[in-house]
């Protein structure tokens, strides 16, 4: 079973920049399905971006052009780069990984969970 940890939140004004981090303590699952997802309080958890086997990355419409998914695969980790921050990426953002090389950004695909890492824009 794979272990996750999230590092690199915190607070900062729009227009502000964030790099969140995902430990994998097993390299199988960085290089294959991992993905962000982010929940504010009251709302449903959402899917931010995913990246698969290839490198190929899914966003959801509201963060793209602004947030970058990628990995290091020396480091078994991944990493978020949040530009352009606004108040409505105010949430707690989870990493995740799933088996498999099918990588939907849909929640429930996913079977490994960080504890996440709080992101608030002001």
């Amino acid at each position: 079973q794979v272990q996750l940890v999230e590092s690199g939140g915190g607070s900062v004004q729009a227009g502000g920049t964030l790099r969140l981090s995902c430990a994998a303590s097993q390299y199988t699952y960085v290089r294959n399905c991992m993905g962000w997802f982010r929940q504010a309080p009251g709302k449903e958890r959402e899917g931010v971006a995913s990246i698969d086997k290839s490198g190929s990355p899914t966003y959801t419409y509201s963060v793209m052009g602004r947030f970058t998914i990628f990995r290091d695969n020396a480091k078994n980790t991944l990493y978020l780069q949040m530009d352009s921050l606004k108040p409505e990426d105010t949430a707690m953002y989870y990493c995740a990984a799933r088996r498999g090389s099918y990588c939907p950004l849909i929640r429930a695909e996913f079977s490994y969970w960080g504890q996440g890492t709080q992101v608030t824009v002001s």
